[in-house]
């Protein structure tokens, strides 16, 4: 999964190749904050941030592709939590999916950006020739493989990041200390108001 750097010679193809990495933003200049550790996000918020379908994010957390690190589901009418970070890991499976990778290179990168500590996946582009997905940690190796013709597409981590940010800013998240989520965070959800002043009161 990993790509070998090497400083290439200063060719007219090194030359169109890097211009064409830094068109596609994978040269590495996003600037990413840290995510949020004690918050979660339910299925439906996962699934709006990530732009795949419940179903998609059933069959994924069921056969351990992604699975919610925050909470799991535990029996009929539990909750999975999912953290900032599985929701980019599933934008980026589903990049992946719709670019043509196949599964089972899907979960091959999928396992090695477990792996990853959550600030190095901001650092990352993923590049595939449709086959195969490497993973890239500098720009010259984004380089390389354009000029190589390995890089049909790229995805850089940290573009994704910062989309996944913008739209979980718009979703409700809970804490993921409690069982109990704070109803300011969903404000519209009649039956949990109903369930917490039954017990209040």
């Amino acid at each position: 999964m990993a790509v070998s750097s090497g400083e290439g010679k200063a060719t007219p193809e090194r030359h169109m190749a890097s211009r064409r990495a830094g068109e596609q933003g994978l040269l590495f200049d996003t600037q990413v904050s840290a995510p949020p550790e004690d918050v979660g996000y339910r299925g439906p918020t996962a699934c709006a941030a990530a732009g795949i379908t419940y179903r998609q994010l059933d069959y994924w957390a069921r056969t351990k592709l992604v699975e919610p690190s925050v909470r799991a589901a535990q029996g009929s009418g539990s909750q999975r939590l999912y953290s900032f970070r599985d929701i980019l890991v599933l934008k980026v499976v589903k990049r992946l999916l719709d670019t043509g990778v196949s599964l089972q290179q899907i979960r091959t990168a999928v396992t090695h950006l477990r792996d990853r500590g959550v600030q190095d996946l901001a650092q990352i582009t993923l590049m595939s020739d449709g086959v195969s997905v490497y993973e890239c940690t500098s720009a010259d190796e984004v380089v390389d493989l354009l000029q190589g013709g390995q890089g049909v597409f790229g995805i850089a981590l940290g573009r994704v990041w910062q989309e996944v940010e913008g739209s979980l800013a718009e979703l409700p998240g809970e804490r993921a200390a409690t069982d109990d989520p704070d109803p300011l965070e969903h404000p519209h959800d009649e039956l949990a108001n109903r369930r917490r002043a039954r017990r209040t009161g």
